[in-house]
């Protein structure tokens, strides 16, 4: 990859997007070594602009940021990493630095908290009780939502149908997840169809 870091006197503008939900996470900067580091060890290394060194984000908080991808914008000056983060991004809790008013892509983060079920059963857990009974009642949860939302729209009031359609699309996530597929298939299908 071809950064001028001469153009910017050494420091690049690096914009950090999560992977799956794409919502950008926080804005840092890096220099060469902290580009390469990143590089090589596949987890996000900035320059600390006030600490004057190198500075691996999650280094205390063990909230990482692995890298999936890199990418250089035009002018070879910006860098843009898609990232799997382990927690928090932001140092105050938050999951992003940018405090937008909700999360518009919480779907996508509700399929991983439904997939780290699957990988992580905990008591108690909806989605593991679902799961122990299997792709068949999965499958009929999801059938009951779609009438449920169906009668919402037709005959009951707007609450009505967010919280059924809600219901329906978390058993939709269970059932493709149960299936081994995931809504990214979902979204490039719907996108060559759109095509």
């Amino acid at each position: 990859m071809n950064i001028d870091f001469d153009k910017t006197n050494g420091l690049v503008p690096v914009v950090i997007q999560d992977e799956q939900t794409l919502e950008v996470l926080m804005l840092g900067y890096m220099n060469e070594e902290a580009y390469n580091k990143t590089a090589q060890e596949n987890i996000v290394t900035f320059f600390s602009r006030s600490k004057n060194r190198l500075w691996t984000k999650g280094e205390t908080s063990n909230n990482f940021l692995h890298v999936r991808s890199i990418h250089i914008d035009c002018d070879n000056d910006t860098l843009l990493i898609k990232v799997k983060p382990d927690g928090p991004t932001c140092h105050t809790g938050s999951r992003s630095c940018f405090q937008t008013e909700y999360n518009q892509n919480f779907i996508l983060e509700l399929e991983n908290i439904i997939a780290d079920r699957y990988a992580n059963p905990k008591e108690g857990s909806y989605v593991n009780k679902l799961q122990k009974k299997g792709l068949n009642k999965i499958a009929q949860k999801v059938g009951e939502e779609g009438v449920e939302t169906v009668i919402a729209a037709l005959a009951e009031t707007e609450t009505d149908l967010i919280n059924e359609a809600s219901d329906l699309v978390f058993h939709l996530i269970v059932l493709l997840k149960e299936k081994g597929l995931n809504l990214e298939r979902i979204a490039k299908n719907l996108e060559e169809r759109h095509k």
